[in-house]
């Protein structure tokens, strides 16, 4: 059983028959936690900060479709998000469940925390976008999740996307004239789009951090946690 606790009033559950999170941590009393095993929390000493401060006090949104999520992809944010004091929130088109994957393999399923129809972008601090080919497909032809992604690029808000993520982001019109990365093979659709691409682990362009696959989720983690404490 693997849970996200992201607060409020139940636990966030997941269970799946591949029920197997590869890095636990956390209270035995409320179940296991997953925590990305090369994730460091970034501590900003000249500020005087420490570990587990960073997000404190903010709310990320996490994005997704209803089915095919790249499950890393979403667990290892969330729980750098968490690790860092954040308080991650699930949305999805629709309440429920939604269903990740392990590449092409059914994962685990995670309990929505609220709709885009019903969710207010001024309630999140930051926005992150997993990955997983069927994913970001399905969220781009989602209205409502459209237009609540491109709304934190209109309000200046720190946006992270991963793997085959940025295709939501050529649908809410966003990525011309911005230098990212992601999934090679959106490198055309995201220059059509007016994009920069380019083949980097990670890349940082003023409020948008973006990855390109699983590999480089340390950097992404480091990251968007660097840009979300702003």
């Amino acid at each position: 059983m693997l849970l996200l606790h992201g607060g409020g009033p139940s636990d966030r559950r997941a269970t799946g028959p591949n029920d197997h999170p590869p890095n636990v941590a956390g209270d035995p009393s409320i179940g296991h936690q997953p925590t990305p095993e090369a994730f460091v929390p970034w501590v900003s000493t000249d500020r005087g900060t420490s570990m587990g401060t960073e997000l404190q006090g903010k709310t990320v949104a996490f994005a997704v479709a209803t089915e095919g999520i790249e499950q890393v992809e979403l667990t290892e944010p969330w729980a750098a998000v968490e690790a860092a004091g954040g308080t991650p929130r699930l949305l999805a088109p629709e309440s429920g469940t939604v269903q990740a994957y392990d590449h092409l393999d059914k994962a685990d399923t995670f309990d929505v925390d609220a709709t885009f129809a019903d969710a207010d972008p001024s309630d999140y601090a930051a926005l992150v976008l997993p990955g997983g080919v069927a994913n970001p497909d399905a969220l781009r032809m989602d209205d409502d999740a459209v237009t609540f992604i491109g709304s934190f690029f209109t309000a200046d808000k720190p946006v992270a996307a991963i793997c085959h993520a940025p295709w939501t982001l050529v649908e809410a019109d966003v990525v011309s004239g911005r230098r990212l990365t992601s999934w090679p093979s959106l490198q055309t659709d995201l220059r059509n789009a007016g994009a920069d691409w380019v083949d980097e682990e990670v890349v940082v362009d003023g409020n948008l951090v973006t990855s390109r696959n699983p590999d480089d989720l340390p950097a992404f983690t480091r990251e968007l946690v660097r840009l979300f404490a702003g």
